[in-house]
This record gives structure tokens, C-alpha cells and sequence, in this order.
């Protein structure tokens, strides 16, 4: 099982690993399995907590003249989560960001089973042009400053 060169048994590096998540209801398809869009959500909030942690606030970057549209997304689903499950999304990066941030990501249940794993790719983008631009220093600072990249 593959997705772009990672399988099940890819070690990746992880930063971060976001607070305890519970499935909803309403986060369910008819099956009882979580519906599978929901798990580039998962993905977002986690990755939203992470930076906050960090200090680094994604309003403010908008705020600043800069957007973070996804421009690439990949999951490998092993096994689904269901209604009330609890779980972590474990966030990491493994590059200095210049253009585009690209994000590793892995969902694991209550178990500590691998639910999936992912990837997510986020392009720099110049809010008044949408032309790309390189990472805030701010941002790059604060990798570099936490992390051995």
C-alpha cells in the first residue's frame, strides 16, 4: 500500500500530535464508518492547533496579505473510525517550506491503531494577486527553531 513512495511501513517524522477527538453523528455515512471527507477536516484542525501552538495564527497571516489554499491531498484509509470513536491526528513536516507547505499526517484510534495516513500540500499565495509567494520568514523562523529540518 502506497501513496506517493510512502507505505504502511514509511516511518515519518512527526511534530506534533493534536488533542484527544471525538467522531459525531452527523460525521457518519449509512455504513456507521466516518464518511471519508471528513478526514482532510481531521487533518485541518489538527494542523490548525499545531500552528497556534507554534504561535503562528492563520488569520493573521491572512490578515497579512497571505492565503494557504490546498492545492494537493492524498489519504490511504486502512481502517475506517466510527460513531464516537476517539482519536489524535499526528501532524509532521520534513522540509523547510519556501513556496508550499507540505504536511504529513496519520490518524490513530484510542488502540493507537493507524486509522490512515496522508499527505497535504498548501501553496503560498499572494491574497490580492493569488500568485504565489514564499513563506512568511515568521513561519520559517519558528520551524527552524523547533524543529531539526
Amino acid at each position: 500500500m502506497e501513496i506517493m513512495g510512502l507505505s504502511i511501513f514509511t516511518i515519518l517524522k512527526f511534530q506534533f500530535k493534536s488533542s484527544t477527538l471525538k467522531v459525531r453523528y452527523c460525521e457518519t455515512d449509512q455504513m456507521g464508518f466516518v464518511h471519508h471527507s471528513n478526514y482532510l477536516k481531521y487533518f485541518e484542525v489538527a494542523r490548525l492547533e499545531w500552528l497556534t501552538k507554534l504561535g503562528i495564527s492563520y488569520k493573521k497571516m491572512e490578515e497579512n496579505g497571505i492565503l494557504l489554499p490546498v492545492i494537493y491531498s492524498e489519504i490511504k484509509y486502512l481502517i475506517p473510525l466510527k460513531f464516537d470513536d476517539l482519536f489524535v491526528v499526528k501532524v509532521g513536516i520534513e522540509d523547510l517550506p519556501v513556496s508550499r507547505l507540505k504536511l504529513n499526517y496519520e490518524i490513530e484510534n484510542y488502540k493507537k491503531k493507524k486509522i490512515c495516513f496522508g499527505n497535504v500540500h498548501l501553496a503560498f499565495l499572494n491574497s490580492k494577486n493569488h500568485k504565489p509567494v514564499r513563506a512568511p520568514d515568521k513561519l520559517i523562523f519558528v520551524f527552524k527553531k523547533n524543529y531539526e529540518l
